[in-house]
């Protein structure tokens, strides 16, 4: 199966203790335990600081299942979450793929740390795991909420810890 997971930096595997946009090592990132327990070819599309995209990058053919988790840094960049959502679905809107192989994953919710200073982008982040629900629902997406999973989150209160990359992954192999 040839799966793409599309996502900011904790689908790149950031590890918040490095100031030049280090990660964590292969064992510790949720994208490359999927593909070792899978044995999936699996493609890790994050990237540090990503936010939604305008329009969908080009995608293999042969892609099996793609993986979508985003909007947090739209948050922290000032977004509502109804703009976020808005962003999203024009984003989802634009990938060519059959919508019975994409993913839309809901970013756990962010925690009180150096990036996230106050309640409202805490808020913010359980509103937006709602509204993405209900646009996977209206689109015909399949979805899971991240919240459920209990993530635990580095002192930043946005990227995992290398627990939290473990605890992901699980929750992810649940749902597929």
């Amino acid at each position: 199966m040839n799966v793409i997971c599309f996502g900011d930096s904790n689908t790149y595997g950031y590890a918040p203790r490095s100031y030049f946009g280090g990660r964590y090592d292969a064992d510790n990132r949720w994208v490359d335990i999927l593909a070792a327990q899978t044995g999936w070819i699996i493609s890790n599309m994050g990237q540090n600081g990503r936010e939604i995209p305008s329009f969908a990058p080009s995608l293999p053919a042969d892609t099996d299942l793609l993986i979508v988790m985003l909007g947090i840094n739209d948050l922290l960049q000032g977004r509502s979450p109804e703009q976020a959502a808005e962003r999203l679905e024009r984003f989802l809107s634009s990938i060519s793929l059959d919508r019975k192989k994409i993913l839309l994953i809901a970013p756990p919710p962010v925690a009180l740390g150096a990036w996230v200073p106050n309640q409202q982008l805490i808020d913010d982040s359980h509103t937006f795991a709602q509204l993405c629900q209900a646009l996977a629902e209206r689109m015909g997406i399949r979805f899971a909420d991240a919240g459920a999973w209990n993530i635990p989150l580095a002192y930043d209160g946005v990227h995992f810890t290398e627990q939290g990359h473990k605890a992901f992954a699980a929750g992810l192999l649940e749902v597929l």
